[in-house]
């Protein structure tokens, strides 16, 4: 019996299949509109429930009632939850593509914990209590942690298993110190919970201008590095034969990371999963293409983490879930069948 091999894998800039090459318009448009529908969702549904006047009222008419305070509230964190998702999906799939590892995300490489171990740390010993300050220590920590990892895994030998070993072992010696710390700083242990969590509950106008410049910064920087991350993900040799330029894009890719993360993560602390759930479940679709990945991931990942807050206000009302631990909750489960599909693929 004559077995066929299997296809040989189609470059990231090869010409995609016609299908494709209209599929990927409108489900790019399909998913601006479905994301429209969840913020949406995100401003009307929550732990108190508000009558669609109220919602219209809040939104184009405030005047200072109950409703209309909600409202704002709800808007502020809408706000917040598509540019820190945005920030999560375009850090994920920069990350994938540079260690060429579907299976990377900030959270396994050690970023998130590097974030926020660094903010925990300016709020316990240094007193820090404005967004302002976070953000420069979220920044700080996020690049202390994505060096080390790079060094720890290879620098430009690494490999993706290296990498992701790395990661996981600097993130548990972080959130160890993350939970020494809170054992021992009783006055802090309510502020600091919400980095160990993550949150979108505290939410204002003033966190998301303050965080905006660096989240603009980065998208654009990820988008603009969509092509020679197309070269780098056929591999070195590859990569050099197509004159891209490996340790610029690899140094701009690992800023554009870490800028994303270290923004969101000092805005609304570690959220887990978003960055490599909706990369990876987008490349299925749209290919190996880093120009259509990447404005899928900006689009989906905030949908998935204002679906994940809406969830959390609503199944515990009056009280509320942290966006944080919904996330966790579906994303343990899909991580584990990612993993097992792959290994199922290989053997």
């Amino acid at each position: 019996m004559v077995v066929d091999s299997p296809p040989e894998p189609r470059a990231a800039n090869a010409p995609a299949p016609p299908n494709r090459r209209v599929a990927r318009p409108l489900g790019l448009l399909l998913s601006v509109a479905l994301l429209a529908l969840v913020a949406l969702a995100s401003i009307a549904v929550g732990a108190k429930a508000l009558s669609p006047d109220q919602v219209w009222h809040g939104l184009f008419h405030g005047s200072g009632t109950y409703g209309d305070v909600v409202v704002d509230e709800r808007l502020a964190r809408t706000l917040l939850g598509l540019l820190s998702g945005a920030a999560l999906g375009l850090s994920g799939a920069v990350l994938q593509a540079l260690t060429r590892n579907p299976l990377a995300d900030p959270g396994l490489l050690g970023i998130n914990a590097g974030a926020s171990a660094a903010v925990v740390t300016a709020i316990s010993f240094f007193g820090v209590t404005s967004l302002r300050g976070y953000v420069w220590f979220a920044f700080l920590g996020a690049a202390a942690v994505g060096a080390l990892v790079w060094f720890l895994g290879g620098s430009r030998g690494a490999t993706p298993v290296r990498l992701a070993l790395a990661g996981t072992a600097i993130s548990a010696a972080l959130y160890g110190y993350l939970q020494a710390v809170m054992i021992m700083d009783d006055a802090a242990l309510g502020r600091m919970r919400f980095w160990t969590v993550g949150s979108l509950a505290s939410a204002s106008d003033s966190t998301t201008v303050q965080v905006l410049p660096f989240l603009t910064a980065g998208s654009l920087l990820a988008l603009a590095l969509a092509r020679p991350l197309n070269a780098v993900t056929m591999g070195d040799d590859t990569a050099r034969a197509l004159g891209a330029h490996l340790d610029r894009t690899r140094a701009l890719a690992m800023l554009a990371a870490t800028v994303l993360c270290g923004a969101a993560t000092a805005a609304c602390g570690p959220i887990v999963f978003v960055g490599l759930m909706v990369p990876h479940a987008v490349r299925s679709f749209t290919g190996p293409d880093l120009r259509w990945i990447l404005p899928y991931a900006a689009v989906l990942a905030p949908l998935l983490l204002l679906g994940a807050d809406v969830i959390g206000r609503v199944v515990a009302r009056p009280a509320e879930l942290q966006v944080g631990i919904v996330t966790a909750v579906i994303g343990g489960p899909v991580f584990v069948f990612l993993v097992r599909r792959r290994r199922t693929a290989q053997l």
